[in-house]
């Protein structure tokens, strides 16, 4: 168990209604609160226990009633100082808290129950939270107020979770002797120490500053009238430095405050920290166990960084890395090792006077250190069964093999395996699938090289047959699959999606007659030479090229109308671009790159055509990998530019999906921004940030708030469905989601 002196969440005055004292009972998240009188007195505890019971025995139980009339007027507890194990001993599975009172019954502490965790103010740090980043300013202010604040800032901006100082008083800390009569590092030391020294005010105002940035204030106290100085001032936890491990009668003032400490184990044998672990244990205290080596700078391989395994093993608590090497590189390993603390020293200037300087970052660097932390937090995702994600299954399709049919196979034909060969790309059944494929008695005819599916082996696979919605409806097709596609449905439009190789195609070896379908092209995103359309580049040459391609898919367009005589000006869906490499461009910057967009747009003859906007995902794929796009995700910016502009959209549900997702705003707010700029649908499920393509109702659209916010719409925009892979096998997946959303979308 550990002591805590955070009492109001566990409190209630027992003239309170039930009803407030059931809301810190959900708050708590401990299932009891105790009842105390205008003094501060212990008169009773409700658990929820307590209250289910009571609301049974009650014909009309009231919430307004007093606490103080269903409390349990006998509650356990312990008298303040009795020792850690007996308190053990008045555990039972109702009450997991203990209140530990003085003489005249007043609560001073609580017994709670050891985990590892730890809480700092409103933050749990634990291995299932955030890295808990520290920014050591300590004495790197050269004692100057403004340079303490300036540096307060950068931290801030850098992303620290909390700030710390270092305080010491100074006749307390160094013996009489020292002040001329030590060794050189000791006297250098307090030297430094002198010249350093922030007046206790200034402190005080630094740290008022830290809490404008809704931080936490931390602070190393190096000696007992320190620690009362920082308690006396508010301070919600304690740092305890390497140097004062074995300083077992200052850890055992600060556990009386009953706070949360940090200690850093550097300088310290085994044993030593063992020593100083059991004298936290037995005081109940909540702790951090930091490793750390006390060189200044340390030599990487003086780190040990496995080491936190132990520290982990000996505290039964959550550990950290306190690092004292050059660079922010060894910190990152650490969190990707275990540390859920991570503490560098922060200076303006790493050529400032002062050991703590050489070892310090710069804020760039701290900066850079806590976006690195960032990511590897992410990258370290869970321990759940893997999965493949949609990048990786757009180079499976392309780099993994199929099975094949070796040749011309009729339906009913038994497979045998000299009727199979192993091919890419990777779009029908993988290899290891080739078991389940021989002796199966085919459920359709299959030609030489056709790639065998899952609904071969199943035998379950969606029909094409007609449908009907008051949306004008087609399907996603290409050059070389738009006969056997359209041939079995119904669809009122057909949406090309072109490749740059379907660019060089003779139109004449794709169409021979005249077609009754409206006519939709999707423009490539991926043109030769790794050339991705990007109308709002600010590069002139990518720019340039970007306008020329787009230019060649709208001629392209114009020349494939003469088999759509009953069209109306064909619909050019556009990817704009506004993509990045290495990370999201600033907020600012985007209205300008907007314009970009525009001004390439004007720039287009369109004539004949009608170019409409495609909404964009956050975390696009483009050759085999992610990138950050900027433009057409934020659904206010991207109805604000077709409001300017006069551009529609294509909406695509999955990448608004996405876009939310990762913006954290409502999907239905999404959609009834967009839906009035909208001419297309491309309707599509999704889930998380990135996985985009999934079937209908596979995802996380509500499907039903989308067709209801669609009903409402004076002018039906057209849609197709476009699940990922949705052509293969016949296009068995765009029949599942048509089917699916038929009932749905299919009525007024």
């Amino acid at each position: 168990m550990i002591l805590t002196n955070d009492l109001a969440p566990f409190l209630v005055d027992e003239d309170s209604p039930i009803h407030a004292a059931l809301k810190k009972i959900s708050e708590n998240k401990q299932r009891v609160i105790f009842v105390v009188n205008s003094d501060g007195m212990l008169t009773g505890s409700l658990t929820d226990g307590d209250f289910r019971r009571w609301v049974i025995s009650q014909e009309t139980p009231s919430l307004d009633t007093k606490v103080s009339e269903i409390c349990n007027s006998n509650p356990r507890w312990a008298a303040h100082g009795t020792p850690l194990n007996e308190i053990q001993s008045k555990r039972n599975t109702d009450l997991d808290l203990i209140p530990l009172l003085d003489p005249r019954n007043r609560i001073l502490a609580l017994a709670v129950p050891r985990d590892e965790t730890l809480h700092i103010e409103n933050r749990e740090i634990s291995s299932s939270r955030p890295t808990y980043v520290i920014a050591e300013i300590g004495i790197n202010h050269n004692g100057s107020l403004d340079t303490a604040l300036r540096l307060i800032d950068s931290a801030a901006a850098a992303g620290a979770d909390c700030i710390k100082f270092q305080l010491r008083d100074i006749d307390s800390t160094y013996r009489d002797a020292s002040l001329g009569n030590e060794d050189l590092g000791a006297q250098y030391t307090l030297d430094l120490v002198r010249e350093t020294q922030m007046a206790r005010d200034d402190l005080i105002k630094a740290m008022n500053h830290i809490k404008e940035y809704d931080l936490t204030p931390l602070c190393t106290a190096w000696d007992i009238p320190s620690a009362d100085f920082l308690h006396s001032y508010g301070i919600p936890a304690f740092k305890i430095a390497s140097a004062d491990l074995t300083n077992h009668e200052l850890i055992s003032h600060l556990t009386s405050f009953g706070l949360p400490l940090i200690q850093s184990t550097g300088m310290s044998t085994e044993e030593e920290i063992r020593q100083t672990v059991n004298l936290l244990k037995n005081h109940g205290a909540a702790f951090a166990l930091l490793q750390c080596n006390s060189a200044y700078p340390s030599p990487y391989k003086d780190v040990h960084l496995r080491h936190m395994s132990r520290l982990q093993d000996i505290g039964d608590c959550v550990v950290g890395y306190s690092g004292h090497e050059r660079g922010h590189h060894i910190a990152v390993a650490a969190v990707a090792m275990g540390a859920n603390i991570i503490e560098k020293h922060i200076t303006l200037d790493r050529n400032s006077r002062g050991n703590d300087h050489v070892v310090s970052l710069e804020p760039r660097e701290f900066s850079q250190m806590v976006k690195e932390i960032r990511d590897v937090e992410i990258a370290l995702g869970l321990d759940n069964p893997r999965v493949v994600n949609q990048g990786e299954a757009l180079n499976r399709l392309s780099l993994s093999k199929s099975l094949v049919a070796a040749r011309d196979l009729d339906v009913e034909h038994r497979i045998s395996r000299m009727d199979i060969d192993v091919r890419s790309p990777g779009r029908g059944l993988q290899p290891n699938r080739l078991a389940d494929l021989v002796g199966v008695c085919l459920p359709r005819p299959v030609k030489r090289g056709d790639f065998f599916y899952e609904s071969d082996v199943s035998g379950a696979r969606s029909q094409a047959r007609s449908f009907s919605f008051p949306h004008t409806w087609g399907i996603p097709v290409r050059f070389h699959d738009w006969k056997e596609l359209s041939s079995q449905s119904n669809p009122e439009l057909l949406e090309f999606h072109l490749s740059y190789r379907d660019m060089e195609m003779d139109l004449g070896e794709v169409f021979s007659d005249e077609l009754t379908h409206q006519l939709y092209v999707h423009s490539p995103d991926l043109f030769p030479d790794d050339h991705i359309l990007d109308l709002a580049s600010s590069d002139q040459v990518s720019w340039e090229r970007s306008i020329a391609e787009l230019q060649r898919v709208i001629n392209l367009t114009r020349s494939m109308r003469r088999w759509f005589p009953q069209s109306a000006d064909p619909v050019v869906i556009v990817s704009m671009g506004g993509s990045s490499k290495d990370g999201p461009l600033p907020f600012d910057a985007r209205p300008e790159l907007y314009e970009r967009v525009f001004q390439a747009y004007e720039r287009l003859d369109r004539d004949g055509v009608e170019i409409i906007a495609q909404t964009l995902p956050p975390y696009p794929w483009y050759l085999g990998g992610q990138r950050f796009c900027n433009l057409f995700v934020d659904p206010t910016e991207t109805a604000g530019f077709s409001s300017e502009y006069g551009i529609p959209q294509c909406f695509d549900t999955a990448h608004q999906k996405l876009a939310t997702n990762h913006l954290r705003i409502s999907f239905s707010q999404a959609a009834e921004e967009l839906l009035p700029y909208t001419r297309h649908l491309h309707l599509v499920d999704a889930s998380g940030v990135d996985a985009e393509g999934l079937q209908i109702g596979e995802g996380e659209i509500d499907w039903k708030m989308l067709a209801a916010a669609l009903k409402k719409q004076s002018k039906k925009p057209s849609l197709i469905p476009e699940i990922w892979q949705g052509h293969v096998d016949s296009g068995a997946a765009f029949w599942e989601a048509l089917t699916l959303l038929e009932p749905m979308m299919g009525s007024e």
